[in-house]
C-alpha cells in the first residue's frame, strides 16, 4: 500500500508542476474541462461519451509523456544533438497524431448528432 501512496504523490506532483509550467498541458487541460460538459450533449451513447472524453484523455497522455521526453533529453544535454533533436521531434509528432485523433473523433460524433446519422 505504501508503495502505491508514493506513486500517487509522485504523479500529483508532475500534475502541479504540468498546471503551473507547461501551456499545452494546461491548454489541454481547458479543452478536457470544456469537453465534460458539451460531450453529454453531443454524444448520443454513454459508450460515445466514453470515447469523446476518451480522446481527450488520451491527448493529455501523449502530452505527459512528450513533456518526459523533453525533460529526459534537456537533463542529458541542452547542446544540439541530431538524436535528441529526433527524439523531441518524435515526441511533438505524436502529440500531432494524437490531436487528429481527439478531432476526429468529435468531428464523427458532432456530424452524428446534427444529421442523425452513424458513420
Amino acid at each position: 500500500m505504501e508503495r502505491l501512496i508514493k506513486a500517487f504523490q509522485n504523479s500529483m506532483r508532475a500534475a502541479r508542476y504540468l498546471m503551473r509550467h507547461e501551456a499545452a498541458f494546461q491548454q489541454e487541460l481547458f479543452l478536457l474541462v470544456l469537453a465534460l460538459p458539451l460531450g453529454w450533449f453531443v454524444a448520443t451513447t454513454w459508450r460515445g461519451y466514453a470515447l469523446l472524453i476518451g480522446s481527450v484523455l488520451f491527448l493529455l497522455v501523449v502530452e505527459v509523456l512528450n513533456t518526459a521526453i523533453e525533460a529526459a533529453c534537456d537533463a542529458v544535454s541542452r547542446e544540439f544533438n541530431i538524436d535528441i533533436k529526433l527524439a523531441k521531434d518524435c515526441g511533438s509528432l505524436a502529440v500531432l497524431i494524437s490531436v487528429v485523433i481527439a478531432a476526429g473523433v468529435w468531428g464523427i460524433a458532432i456530424v452524428e448528432r446534427l444529421t442523425g446519422l452513424t458513420i
